[in-house]
């Protein structure tokens, strides 16, 4: 992989990751047009281990908060930790048992077209429950809810932030506090995803290594300036929107590759 490809699909990553438009659907559709496959799942990890860093530093006061509250043994810093364990449960399973099924979908741009149809038709319904939530913190069940979501989000297209903001939102959390629960939860199913890639990553050449860490760079800096657009955004109840990008996206990778044959 060329130095200047991983720039561009680190770029994809960190500007997409945190907008509701799925940041893996956006690499395979970034892969597919510059041409040939990618770098596999390997590259996929890396440039999310660089967005992992940039929700590290944008909710670092939370966090900090949160691993005092815990080795305090504070109640409530230990329940929500507790539950952000819950919500990450089912993407950890799918990890281990369809890991071949999950890169397979990787490699059929098809499903992401179909799959950014799918995020459209989630985001949609933000509309209405971007207005009526009103809880600061989920339950156990909405955290195991929110948890599928994240789950069904491993499919390329299907928006990871997007989806489990909306379900958040559906279960009654208010607006910022599924988002925070959203991104916190990212921390465990990355740094998850990244652990399973260490045995590639041993095996990786030289020049696959040197993509991965220029992609991961790139990542970490454009996701820090698209985490704090999506918060804003989110703030403006303007999260609806992206549903009609990510119709047109999808539609028009579709058309792509119908006309290419």
């Amino acid at each position: 992989m060329e130095s200047l490809r991983a720039v561009w699909l680190g770029l994809i990553q960190g500007l997409t990751e945190f907008l509701p438009v799925s940041s893996s659907g956006h690499l395979v559709i970034g892969e597919t047009l510059l041409g040939g496959v990618g770098e596999g799942i390997l590259f996929e990890v890396a440039v999310h281990v660089g967005t992992l860093g940039a929700i590290l530093l944008f909710y670092r006061a939370r966090i900090f908060e949160l691993i005092g509250g815990v080795l305090r043994r504070d109640a409530s810093a230990l329940r929500y930790a507790a539950k952000l364990v819950v919500a990450t449960l089912p993407a950890v399973a799918v990890g281990l048992l369809l890991k071949d099924t999950v890169e397979a979908a990787f490699d059929n741009p098809a499903l992401v077209g179909v799959a950014l149809l799918g995020t459209g038709a989630i985001l949609l319904t933000t509309k209405r429950t971007v207005h009526t939530g009103t809880l600061e913190e989920p339950s156990w069940g909405q955290a195991l809810g929110i948890g599928f979501a994240q789950a069904l989000a491993i499919v390329p297209g299907i928006s990871r932030s997007g989806t489990t903001v909306a379900a958040g939102m559906a279960l009654g959390l208010a607006p910022m506090a599924a988002t925070e629960f959203s991104f916190l939860m990212a921390v465990a199913a990355i740094s998850g995803a990244a652990i399973l890639a260490l045995p590639d990553a041993q095996a990786a050449s030289p020049e696959v290594v040197r993509a991965c860490l220029i992609g991961g760079a790139v990542a970490l800096a454009s996701g820090l300036a698209a985490l704090w657009l999506f918060v804003r955004l989110l703030r403006d109840r303007r999260f609806h929107l992206f549903a009609w990008y990510a119709f047109a996206a999808g539609a028009s990778f579709l058309a792509y590759l119908a006309l290419a044959g």
